[in-house]
């Protein structure tokens, strides 16, 4: 008997998944109300419950959690110009999982680091110069966080020629410096691994008993990283395949929950037609995107504002004015699910324009320019118009009777050419949630967890 549970610690809900590792079999899933503000043992009882319920009582040689309660892990970034090292930062915190609540770049003003200290980020990650290039930024920059005066811990990732010296600030004011590789130590190279692995290290050290999930620690052998970090290393171990197992190929993953939609691409990304020239920051092979403003309950509203009444209607094949109701219904009731035909189809069509709205700013774009030598294409970001699969995650695909009409969002648009999304792709559903219980199994059983996921990953 071997036998591991995979929790998956959640905002709403706590979803636990039992697996037969020998069998590389799924044993049975189940969930309870996340009750991280009271005993976070009471919701995994809860769901322990429910489990052993349907599959009589079980043991485990293993227990390993991934969290996004009480917010997830939140964060701010902090680097020297928008498009350089400040989207450097902000690329290797999503790598880690975290929810980035802010970019900050140049100097920080007072009234910068009053708003860091009204947002509350769980870690800050201090980036800024190429090694041994601008030194006064992150120095004071530096100074300005030593100031501060609170205990939230900073991952140090710039210029490695002053790294020695922030520490030193950090220290002095009792502030937690991890120091690390910077995260762009030449012009348009990343190098976000080390600093992923300084914020997961901190989110498993100090995070989890800032939230109270060290309550589980009696139970739980190890919580191993924050949820969409683990949904992420799934994607890329379905993508890349495992020292046994073939993987898939290039893919990407999209996750539709009520308040925002993760976007990932396991992909290289660069051009696939001849004559186009990249431009810009390189592209990490394993890349998420998050969008807090397109959700299917609570931030239905913003979902409206930035996808428009008109399209959202006009994927379902309503009035504006309906869409409009329907979408403002839900947030306003968060339980509220679908009566009719009407209702069932602006939900479809919601869940097609969170895919497509966060398709559309995680891919590539192309740009065509005039020059004197004639005209040329230039790329931005990655070109997926190559990707041939598509997984869908989310209670708005998995429970839908029609998660294909939702996936159709990510497909390229003749439309809107410039933006390169997958031209043609299978759609597949990720039926059973597990996704993130599978980035977690990866961490020990990397083969079985790309089996089990080719076995249960599949067309609807």
């Amino acid at each position: 008997m071997n036998n591991v549970l995979l929790i998956d610690f959640g905002s709403t809900y706590t979803k636990i998944t039992a697996v037969d590792v020998e069998q590389e079999k799924v044993l049975g899933t189940a969930r309870g109300i996340t009750t991280v503000e009271t005993d976070i043992m009471d919701g995994l009882n809860e769901a322990l419950a429910a489990l052993f319920a349907k599959t009589g009582k079980l043991e485990f040689t293993k227990v390993l959690g991934c969290s996004s309660a009480a917010g997830g892990l939140k964060m701010v970034a902090l680097g020297l110009v928008p498009e350089m090292t400040a989207e450097a930062a902000k690329r290797a915190a999503l790598g880690a999982g975290a929810k980035v609540l802010k970019v900050f770049t140049h100097e920080l003003s007072e009234y910068e680091v009053e708003e860091i200290s009204e947002l509350k980020p769980d870690i800050i990650l201090l980036a800024g110069g190429t090694d041994g290039g601008n030194q006064k930024v992150i120095l004071h920059n530096a100074r300005m966080l030593a100031e501060l005066g609170m205990d939230i811990p900073v991952v140090v990732a710039g210029n490695k020629s002053v790294t020695p010296t922030i520490v030193k600030i950090l220290s002095e004011k009792n502030i937690e410096a991890r120091p690390t590789e910077n995260v762009m130590p030449k012009l348009d190279e990343l190098n976000i691994e080390p600093a992923r692995a300084a914020i997961r290290d901190i989110f498993l050290r100090r995070i989890t008993e800032a939230k109270g999930l060290n309550r589980a620690n009696k139970m739980v052998d190890r919580l191993v990283m924050p949820t969409p970090a683990a949904v992420l290393r799934a994607a890329e171990l379905l993508s890349q395949g495992s020292g046994k197992e073939r993987g898939l190929g290039d893919l990407m993953v999209v996750d539709i929950g009520g308040a925002t939609t993760d976007v990932y691409s396991i992909a290289k990304g660069d051009p696939t037609v001849a004559g186009v020239v990249l431009k810009g920051l390189q592209e990490p092979f394993g890349k998420r995107t998050v969008e807090g403003d397109l959700g299917m309950r609570y931030s239905a509203g913003a979902l409206l504002k930035a996808a428009g009444a008109e399209l959202i209607a006009e994927y379902a094949g309503v009035t504006p004015q309906e869409a409009e109701a329907y979408a403002l219904k839900v947030e306003a009731d968060i339980d509220h699910l679908p009566q009719n035909d009407v209702e069932a189809g602006i939900e479809i069509a919601m869940g097609k324009a969170c895919v497509c709205l966060g398709a559309d700013r995680h891919a590539g774009n192309l740009t065509h320019y005039f020059t004197p030598m004639g005209s040329t294409f230039l790329q931005t970001g990655k070109d997926l118009t190559k990707v041939t699969t598509v997984i869908g995650t989310g209670g708005v695909i998995v429970n839908n009777p029609k998660p294909d009409e939702i996936l159709k969002g990510i497909l390229f648009d003749e439309s809107n050419p410039q933006v390169l999304k997958p031209k043609q792709s299978d759609f597949l559903i990720d039926k059973e949630y597990i996704m993130s219980a599978m980035g977690l199994l990866g961490e020990e059983h990397p083969d079985v967890a790309v089996r089990m996921m080719k076995n249960y990953i599949r067309k609807k």
